[in-house]
């Protein structure tokens, strides 16, 4: 089941469980409004390329619209849609005062020069700049662009609107971008877990920890790991699999991949098969890589007792039937990697009111954030006796049907 089938499948199941409106709800379901554009630009070797650009804006009763721009070879509209949709609930169950929005470009990244890179981001935003704004739709980073892809967006629509740093978040610090931001996804992920992990009378420390993914969020999510007393026994992502029952000295891990290491030549574990690293026994499992890699094939396989959706849609609708019937607790994507979200929306507010924060209260306040929406998620599941993924499902659609009504959404 594709991601688009997989989030309005879910979306439903909360609609149901809500007792929705049948018109309501499929008034939620449909986007505000999608783009596509063409981008064409000059190569450095003088000849033209072409590439398609999509931006959907899914909701924005509760807020500008908010969510990442991706470069990646397979965006796709599908895609693009359930990402937006995903970001909709996420907002809400996070309780930032956003909608929900997706972007991408299809492209690979690693094949274009920087110069080409920036060529392509500003005739994105020429073409879309009219439609994103600071109180309108704010991109942020994803997959396959950084904090300088932002300082780009930024410098070109100031061309347009004049002066506005709150129009994309995850900016360079030294164009407002606030302290903390780059951690936030996985100190979330970690705050998420502590938070679960508490639930079950059990802690961070001395807990075993399986990571899959060993970007961004999965790197931040093994630091802050080790550093509570936790044990990362096995991680992985495309430069190896390795692992070490006795856990990985992740700083040692981290200080070699700094140096342009690959995962495979570290000395402080072995190498292992792929294909094990989610099967691999441990107490927690963290999916921090792509959609889709917990399927119906290699979910009864499954030996973690809690799963961390740090990565969107890891866990196929057939393994999470699996997974539940096996007892394995698996905490939703909505709600575990909402940090970056999060802390985008502090870095808006400090930009605009023009006053930055420490990163101790930045940190302080994605504390407050995430244990907030745990608590919320787990009387959601009471009052609606459901699981954790619909119990973060309901609340952000409840959320987002009580603003669309109280708004007037048949006028």
């Amino acid at each position: 089941m594709n991601a688009l089938a997989a989030t309005s499948r879910n979306f439903r199941q909360a609609a149901r469980l809500l007792g929705l409106d049948s018109k309501l709800e499929k008034s939620l379901l449909i986007p505000f409004r999608e783009i596509k554009v063409e981008c064409t630009i000059p190569k450095d070797d003088g000849t033209l390329a072409s590439f398609v650009g999509f931006r959907v804006q899914h909701d924005n009763a509760r807020g500008p619209m908010k969510g990442g721009i991706r470069y990646h070879p397979e965006v796709d509209p599908d895609e693009v849609n359930a990402l937006a949709q995903l970001m909709t609930w996420k907002t809400a169950v996070a309780a930032v005062p956003y909608g929900g929005a997706k972007g991408g470009i299809g492209c690979s990244p690693g094949d274009l020069s920087r110069s080409e890179l920036e060529r392509l981001t500003r005739v994105f935003t020429q073409k879309i700049h009219d439609l994103i704004g600071t109180h309108t739709d704010i991109p942020a980073p994803d997959m396959g662009t950084n904090s300088q892809t932002m300082a780009w967006i930024f410098d070109e629509y100031s061309k347009f609107h004049g002066h506005s740093p709150a129009v994309v978040t995850g900016k360079p610090i030294d164009l407002g971008g606030s302290l903390g931001r780059d951690a936030a996804t996985g100190r979330g992920v970690m705050y998420a877990t502590e938070a679960l992990l508490a639930e079950y009378g059990k802690s961070i420390s001395g807990s075993t920890f399986v990571i899959q993914g060993f970007g961004n969020v999965g790197s931040w999510a093994a630091q802050l790991i080790h550093e509570k007393g936790g044990k990362v026994i096995a991680l992985g992502d495309v430069s190896g699999t390795i692992r070490n029952k006795a856990g990985i000295d992740v700083p040692a891990l981290m200080k070699h991949r700094n140096e342009g290491g690959q995962l495979k030549d570290f000395h402080g574990a072995e190498v292992m098969d792929a294909s094990e690293l989610l099967v691999h026994e441990c107490d927690v499992l963290l999916p921090c890589a792509l959609g889709g890699v917990l399927n119906r094939e290699n979910a009864p396989e499954i030996k973690a007792k809690f799963i961390i959706e740090a990565a969107n849609h890891p866990t196929d609708p057939e393994a999470d039937e699996i997974l539940t019937k096996k007892g394995v607790v698996v905490l939703p994507d909505i709600y575990a990697n909402a940090g970056g979200v999060i802390v985008s929306y502090f870095e808006w507010v400090q930009n605009i009111q023009g006053f930055m924060w420490e990163e101790e209260k930045v940190n302080m306040e994605l504390h407050k954030y995430m244990n907030s929406a745990f608590q919320n998620i787990k009387a959601m599941c009471k009052s609606q006796d459901c699981n954790l993924r619909m119990g973060a499902f309901t609340l952000g659609v409840n959320r987002v049907a009580r603003a669309t009504i109280l708004r007037g959404w048949e006028a």
